[in-house]
């Protein structure tokens, strides 16, 4: 016969069936629990039911495996045999705890149950035991209560209603002044409510008490709140849930017991100084409760605090100094800061729980930084432990967690952060609103590239439509301010300056405020943490930077953005979106005159009003960048982005112009585009306007010998012509490329180095990387364009679908967040490996917003590419990420 497969694992004694490593089948814990067994820790004996059980038990039809009674009953003899008690003994009862567990935590799970084992018979030993009839009876109407309402189903509101009306009756105004028979009498109304709602008594078998109870956690994995919280966090069914059964320990026997939890170190700011608190003679349910207000640890924090009750540290000065060193051995031997719980027994001290302690982002630097200076972890390893995308609460404000939350709406988290602002529903507004001293916050249908100057000036953007790569989401990234899209409830009316979402209505003015990190718009102002990068956060990042291969560009438009991205660390621009330059109020004019323009000569003199302007854009990028390189992409959008559509905004347009308003209606209406993206915009445009293309060219050669004289830098732009699919395409716009390089060069007398390269953002240029390769010096994965045309979805409209998706299974991720390995990663790949074969030293990039995404920035790591560039503000998080990736390919 096979060996019988082992659900139960003992520990305690010294020793344990389980470790550290086992938080998988165990828990998180169970695994510590029997770890701290195998340190020789106090540990109050048990055993563990595994996860392995949950599924098996659900797989069975909610029925237990056989072997398991068997093998619980083997477990119960070990912890009697330990304990010197015996289970159901009504001499001397062993109780137990029973607490659920996984092996992350898993809100909405099964409620710890303590003092499994009491009856009407065993209490009565209890309390003879003690010597103390009040904590025994005390203890029994606990277990009723909390058995009653996670076992039978009971709500705890009806037993505290039965003692709230027996103290009335008596006067009695706490519930520690209830006495023995006070709790007894209390019982025997307990009983009786539940024998009169459920037709059957309370519990006396003890077997079954537990019994019940075990199959109340595995049943409680199942819940509403558990799927929920898997659901949202990603975490597979089959991880499956534990049980972890353990002997009672008391911290309410007596003034020389106690019950507390503790960090090793503050979770709020990392320092190293123990964090938690306290209670004498105490429930581990009163530190819940908090009837009484839990005491410091420490005598510094007492001081601090301005308590003048006693610490820990005064009032049970034994028993703290063997907790400190039980802190200092658990944090050596797990190499991380760690939470734990406690209970004293009448002076012994016990240790309930150890597990690496949830920290803030702050608190999360500090203390990885800290532990590779005391030589606990490595370099390497600190690096390792910082989730990339928890920098953006250090990067960006943030709302104060004791503030209430009246949302308004919900959306899509686009861009990290939150602002705080009057409500406006017009770009033209912002100015005004700004200038009399009122913050405002831009609330759209969608924007448009045309919306770009009241964006600069907004505190925070929220659009009902568009998703995670819309316009307003790329733009609020770039700027570093919150982002709310795809708030599909939002009903905005632009004649009544107003939004409806059902009843509820905010004005133009109102204050709202909108938090990007989690897609919320809210009612009013709240108060917010502004962000500060510490001294730790410079440590970490050279760190990361001796580590990381992928070097690391931003997204930037403007100098302002430029210095923000060289602040953080950008070694360069992947990408600048010169359509962003002509949107300004001094050059929106001219270029809507080349657009209308009807001949080329017309078209050339607005070209000519442009060409100072566009060179001084790029020269003020240049000498910002001082000799990294800068990436330029030529033109893409198509040209009606950048022509108005209400009637009012084109008659004026005609005026300012000196033309007909039909005249310009009809050149409006002659650029209509049915499908405008994979319509007459990026080369397709350079190819029909190559007057265009010349004007860009030389704005940014003589700029780029202008800044180099200026800041003693050599300035190499390196020129992307967008949207390529044919290998002729490319050579047709790189000749008027190099044409105008050598007509500025003769001119200006000097020599320029530049590279002429272009973005693949279209299935048909990935697979002829090879052709498009021999014209182009380098390749820029467009991922947002790549993910739509590969996808045949629209980025703007996939948000009111891409969730469905998702819910129902079809799609892990949205692929415009993180790039899909599949289908987008595999064109990139072979882009990639057909590039390199036509010219080794092609240089490859990726400038979607998937450069600021820590799973695509592994993905880039693992095909080799040479750099990511993101928006300003996630350049830090590209960095962490590129630096975790490099130490993934190297284990």
């Amino acid at each position: 016969m096979g060996q019988a497969h082992q659900w139960v694992f003992k520990f305690g004694g010294g020793s344990a069936d389980g470790n550290a490593t086992m938080r998988n089948l165990l828990g998180s814990k169970g695994a510590n629990l029997a770890e701290m067994s195998n340190m020789s820790l106090p540990v109050p004996p048990g055993f563990t039911i595994s996860t392995d059980l949950c599924n098996a038990y659900f797989a069975n039809g909610h029925q237990f495996p056989d072997g398991l009674k068997a093998q619980i009953e083997d477990a119960i003899r070990f912890v009697e045999t330990i304990t010197g008690k015996g289970f159901g003994d009504p001499k001397s009862p062993l109780l137990l705890s029973i607490r659920s567990g996984a092996r992350t935590s898993i809100p909405g799970m099964m409620e710890a149950i303590l003092n499994i084992g009491l009856n009407d018979e065993t209490v009565e030993a209890l309390a003879r035991q003690t010597g103390d009839a009040r904590f025994a009876y005390d203890n029994y109407r606990r277990f009723i209560q909390k058995y009653s309402d996670v076992v039978l189903g009971i709500d705890q509101v009806e037993f505290e209603e039965i003692i709230e009306a027996y103290k009335d009756e008596r006067d009695i105004l706490l519930d520690a002044d209830m006495s023995a028979k006070d709790w007894q009498l209390v019982i025997t109304s307990f009983k009786a409510m539940i024998l009169d709602e459920l037709d059957d008594p309370f519990p006396q078998n003890v077997e079954r008490q537990l019994w019940d109870a075990v199959g109340t956690v595995f049943s409680s994995w199942m819940n509403a709140r558990a799927i929920t919280y898997r659901h949202l966090h990603d975490i597979p069914e089959d991880w499956g849930a534990s049980a972890t059964i353990q002997a009672m320990v008391f911290g309410n026997i007596n003034k020389r017991s106690a019950v507390g939890t503790a960090f090793t170190r503050n979770a709020e700011t990392g320092e190293k100084a123990y964090d938690g608190s306290f209670l004498i003679n105490a429930h581990g349910e009163d530190m819940l409760a908090r009837n009484r207000p839990p005491l410091p640890l420490t005598r510094e924090t007492r001081k601090n605090h301005g308590s003048e009750e006693l610490s820990m540290e005064e009032a049970l000065p034994e028993q703290f100094r063997e907790f400190v060193a039980i802190c200092d051995k658990l944090e050596h031997h797990y190499k991380d800061m760690m939470k734990l719980g406690f209970t004293i027994e009448d002076g012994k001290l016990w240790m309930l729980q150890a597990r690496a302690g949830n920290r803030s982002p702050k608190a999360a630097l500090r203390i990885a930084v800290d532990l590779a200076k005391e030589r606990l972890i490595s370099e390497a390893e600190a690096v390792n432990r910082i989730d990339p995308r928890s920098l953006d609460q250090l990067l960006h404000p943030t709302i104060s967690d004791s503030e209430k939350r009246d949302i308004f709406a919900k959306g899509m988290a686009a861009s990290p952060g939150a602002a705080s602002g009057h409500l406006i529903f017009q770009t033209k507004d912002a100015e005004e609103f700004v200038n009399h001293g009122r913050q405002v916050i831009l609330m759209r249908v969608e924007t448009s590239p045309e919306d770009i100057h009241g964006m600069h000036i907004a505190r925070g953007i929220v659009t009902a439509r568009g998703g995670m790569t819309s316009h307003a989401a790329v733009v609020a990234r770039g700027m570093g301010i919150p982002c709310v899209t795809g708030a599909g409830a939002l009903n905005i009316d632009y004649d009544n300056q107003c939004v409806k979402v059902g009843s509820k209505l905010l004005r133009k003015g109102d204050l709202v405020t909108i938090d990007g990190s989690t897609g919320d718009v809210l009612n009013g102002d709240v108060q917010m943490h502004n962000p500060e990068l510490s001294e730790e956060f410079a440590t970490l990042m050279d760190w990361v930077d001796n580590i990381r291969r992928l070097k690391v560009r931003c997204n930037a438009d403007t100098p302002q953005d430029a210095k923000a991205a060289r602040d953080f660390g950008a070694e360069g621009i992947g990408l600048c979106r010169t359509e962003h330059m002509f949107f300004q109020d001094d050059r929106i004019s001219v270029f809507r005159e080349m657009i209308i323009a009807t001949s080329e000569d017309d078209r050339k003199r607005a070209m000519d009003k442009l060409l100072p302007l566009q060179r001084a854009d790029f020269e003020a990028l240049f000498e910002t960048m001082a000799g990294m390189p800068v990436v330029i992409r030529l033109l893409d959008p198509p040209l009606h982005e950048f022509l108005p559509n209400q009637p009012a905004d084109i008659a004026a347009m005609a005026r300012s112009l000196g033309l007909d308003v039909e005249i310009v209606t009809d050149r409006i209406n002659a650029l209509h585009e049915f499908n405008p993206m994979l319509g007459h915009r990026g080369c397709r445009l350079a190819i029909s306007r190559p007057e265009v293309v010349e004007m860009q060219a030389r704005a940014m050669f003589e700029a780029a010998l202008k800044a180099a004289e200026k800041t003693g830098a050599p300035a190499e732009p390196e020129i992307m012509v967008p949207l390529v699919s044919i290998q002729e395409e490319l050579e047709f716009v790189k000749a008027r490329i190099d044409s105008t390089a050598k007509a500025v060069m003769k001119e200006m007398g000097r020599e320029l180095a530049y590279k002429v390269g272009t973005m693949i953002e279209l299935p048909r240029a990935a697979l002829q990387a090879r052709k498009i390769a021999e014209s182009a010096e380098f390749f820029s994965f467009g991922t947002n364009d790549l993910t739509q045309t590969t996808y045949g979805i629209s980025r703007d409209d996939a948000a009111r679908f891409i969730a469905d998706y998702i819910r129902a299974g079809v799609l892990e991720q949205d692929p415009f967040i993180s790039i899909d390995i599949e289908g987008v990663g595999e064109l990139i790949e072979i882009a990639a490996e057909r590039g390199r074969f036509a010219r080794p030293d092609i240089k490859l990039g990726i400038c979607g917003e998937h450069g600021g995404d820590p799973a695509s920035i592994a993905f880039c790591e693992q095909v080799g590419l040479d750099y990511i560039s993101c928006s300003p503000y996630r350049v830090p998080i590209a960095r962490l990420s590129a630096a975790q990736a490099t130490l993934r390919q190297l284990n």
